[in-house]
Order: structure tokens, then C-alpha cells, then sequence
């Protein structure tokens, strides 16, 4: 049995900033951008993982949820409490002087992890918080 990831989701308040941000900062391409049930989902992904999606989708995306629910959701993202998302890099430097140099708000700038990775960390448009790491050399 082969188990792959093959979409994520990550939760966000303004479709076209975070656009911008995961295809012009961190490099991704659009794979699909349509209406659903009166929402908007986004879907990106790096160009070298082909079978893995990310869909951009508003902080709660099930249409039958509370007004009071909705309202919460928007007030955790909006203080970046939902959980965030790790990518990986093969140069956790050259990662972070892209990004930082785009604006985007540096969280932790690259250090080594007693884990055995290099990593930073960043804020997106939203507030989700994303951390780029690159396994170290043994």
C-alpha cells in the first residue's frame, strides 16, 4: 500500500494577497481559481510537486456553518492561532533573504534545530505561519 499527501489546505482572508504571495514570493504556480457555493478556492502548488495541492480556501469553508463559528475562525487566523505549514528548502539562507526581501513579516530568521534541520519561519498575508527548513548534512 502506497499512501501519498496529496492536498492541504491552508486557511485564507484575502484570495488575491495571498496569490501574490505564494506565486510571486515563494514561486508556486496557480493550478485552479474557482467559485464554490459562494466562496473562492485557490489552488497552488510547487512546480516540482505536481501531485500535491495546496488549496487556499476561506477560514471556514463548510457552507453550513454558524454565522458565530465563521466569525471565530476569521478572529484565530486573523491572530495567527491556526496551525501552520512546513515546506522544504534546499537553502533555508537563500530562502530566507527571498522572502524577508519581499516584506513578508520574519517570525525566526535561520537557525540550526537540535531536530536536525536548518529553518526560518514567516508570517503569510493571512497570519498562517510557515516555516521553510532544510535537513542538515550528516
Amino acid at each position: 500500500m502506497d499512501i501519498k499527501l496529496s492536498t492541504c489546505f491552508i486557511a485564507v482572508d484575502d484570495h488575491d494577497k495571498a496569490i501574490a504571495f505564494y506565486r510571486d514570493v515563494l514561486g508556486f504556480e496557480v493550478r485552479n481559481d474557482v467559485g464554490f457555493e459562494g466562496m473562492r478556492w485557490v489552488t497552488v502548488g510547487a512546480p516540482s510537486q505536481p501531485d500535491v495541492d495546496i488549496v487556499l480556501e476561506p477560514p471556514l469553508a463548510n457552507p453550513n456553518a454558524s454565522p458565530a463559528d465563521k466569525e471565530a475562525m476569521a478572529e484565530l487566523l486573523a491572530k495567527g492561532q491556526l496551525r501552520g505549514v512546513i515546506f522544504r528548502t534546499d537553502d533555508c539562507d537563500a530562502t530566507f533573504e527571498r522572502i524577508s526581501a519581499a516584506g513578508a513579516e520574519v517570525l525566526q530568521e535561520p537557525i540550526d534545530q537540535p531536530y536536525g534541520v536548518r529553518d526560518c519561519a514567516f508570517r503569510d498575508p493571512s497570519g498562517n505561519m510557515l516555516r521553510f527548513n532544510q535537513p542538515r548534512k550528516r
